[in-house]
């Protein structure tokens, strides 16, 4: 555990070093390259903002686990590297609108996740179930299927969540923070340090990116915290609780970019639209602002929540199993009633339309 929580440590103040220092650098270079976010109707930015923020945070997070992680160690991580860039390029070419809206969504979102299953980034859930149930039971395909579903749902849950100052990278921070806390006691070297390296080049960045916001990730930059967030939900283990229980924690810590998204898809399929091709301001700190929140207060809040859910995956990890199930049952009524409210509520309901959600 010392040897994890020391690379932890090293690989989380390199992040944010790097991250502080060449943020300010790729604000410049945005306004240099025309990669800016012009103010419209469906945003929440009144002047021109650079979009290369993203940038920032994947060259702070390779720099920190190129530099605290071996030779043998790093080529673990190639699946990760490889889908990272290619997630960036996508998200930034399609903010610099070279590519269809729909390439991220239906390409390079699949492909990423393809990547990483086949480098070995992939649920272990149902395999635990065949040693039970039998070599008759199919446990390595339905881990193969649930894990394209979740790296795919992840990716595209930040994807939609960077839409107010602060938001993506401090619910990027918080999950990086709760993954880095299981991952050290849990003696994960590897999901520590990749962990730590995200949290401090998230934190760096949010420097900039809080209200009043400097320079945005841009939807690569999105994308690619989805991608390490999902990458370290998949990846940590937890031998001690039932398959029943500990799938739940890594969806606790995700609790926040899962929670909006499954409201902005249920709220739009109701009306019509298609979830993610319909721009809007119809997220849940959107609705929090009708309600009567500030900016600054909804971000806040949903910050907390995302605390709560990372609190909520310690107790259910401390309890184990049938205690952990109750928990599980509360969270999920909470959420239901959370959706419902919030659909009721007053908010901006938009047209369909076509576009960045």
């Amino acid at each position: 555990m010392k040897e994890v929580l020391l690379s932890d440590v090293l690989a989380f103040s390199a992040a944010l070093l790097a991250s502080s220092t060449l943020t300010p650098a790729a604000r410049d270079l945005a306004f240099k390259i025309g990669l800016i976010d012009q103010p419209g109707p469906r945003k929440v930015h009144g002047t021109p903002m650079p979009l290369l923020g993203g940038l920032a945070v994947y060259i702070a997070t390779v720099f920190a686990i190129a530099v605290f992680v071996t030779d043998e160690e790093w080529s673990q991580m190639l699946g990760i590297f490889v889908a990272s860039t290619l997630a960036l390029l996508v998200g930034t070419l399609d903010d610099r609108g070279m590519l269809h809206h729909q390439i991220k969504l239906m390409v390079a979102m699949p492909l990423a996740a393809i990547i990483l299953i086949a480098t070995e980034m992939h649920s272990e859930i149902f395999q635990s179930m065949t040693i039970e149930l039998g070599r008759g039971f199919p446990g390595v395909w339905l881990d193969y299927a649930l894990s394209f579903v979740w790296f795919v749902g992840i990716i595209a849950a930040f994807s939609i969540l960077d839409h107010m100052d602060g938001l993506c990278a401090g619910v990027a921070a918080i999950v990086a923070a709760f993954a880095c806390s299981f991952a050290t006691v849990g003696g994960q070297l590897l999901v520590g340090t990749l962990a730590a390296a995200i949290l401090g080049a998230s934190l760096g960045f949010l420097r900039w990116n809080a209200k009043p916001a400097r320079i945005f990730l841009g939807d690569g930059g999105a994308m690619l915290l989805g991608l390490v967030a999902g990458t370290l939900g998949i990846k940590l283990r937890f031998p001690a609780l039932a398959p029943t229980v500990s799938w739940m924690i890594p969806v606790l810590i995700l609790a926040v970019p899962i929670f909006d998204t499954t409201l902005v898809t249920i709220s739009r399929a109701r009306r019509g639209l298609v979830p993610f091709s319909s721009p809007g301001k119809d997220h849940t700190a959107h609705r929090l602002v009708a309600l009567g929140l500030s900016h600054k207060q909804a971000v806040h809040l949903m910050y907390a929540a995302g605390i709560v859910g990372g609190l909520l995956a310690w107790v259910v990890a401390l309890v184990g199993s049938p205690a952990g199930l109750p928990v599980i049952a509360v969270v999920g009524l909470a959420g239901v009633c959370a959706i419902v409210w919030l659909e009721r509520a007053p908010y901006e309901r938009q047209p369909a339309a076509s576009g960045n959600a």
